[in-house]
């Protein structure tokens, strides 16, 4: 009975995992799926499954703005967080920008 309810909760874990655009062909989510069919599941795992889906471990320990914006470069993690929006879209910057290290 524990498992059923471990393999339902992990397999609805697993649906509700968002896509990689990067990897299309290595989902994390038809890993999920296909460990909820493991005879050994426990609920350790399906948990872990939980938090990781939550973000549990960043609400938990948030980083600092001086973490997030260090001196030397304080908009690199905006920057990189929208370089990877625009590669999952398939945009880019021009070749100039990256030529002469242009950022808007």
């Amino acid at each position: 009975m524990v498992a059923s309810k471990a393999t339902q909760k992990l397999s609805s874990i697993a649906s509700s995992w968002p896509v990689d655009p990067f990897r299309p062909n290595i989902q994390l989510k038809n890993f999920l799926k296909s460990l909820s069919a493991h005879p050994n599941l426990t609920s350790e795992a399906v948990q872990s499954a939980q938090l990781l889906r939550d973000n549990a471990i960043q609400k938990k320990y948030s980083l600092s703005t001086k973490t997030l914006q260090p001196a030397s470069m304080p908009r690199h993690y905006e920057r990189l967080v929208e370089g990877y929006e625009r590669s999952a879209r398939g945009a880019g910057r021009p070749w100039w920008q990256v030529f002469f290290g242009v950022w808007k």
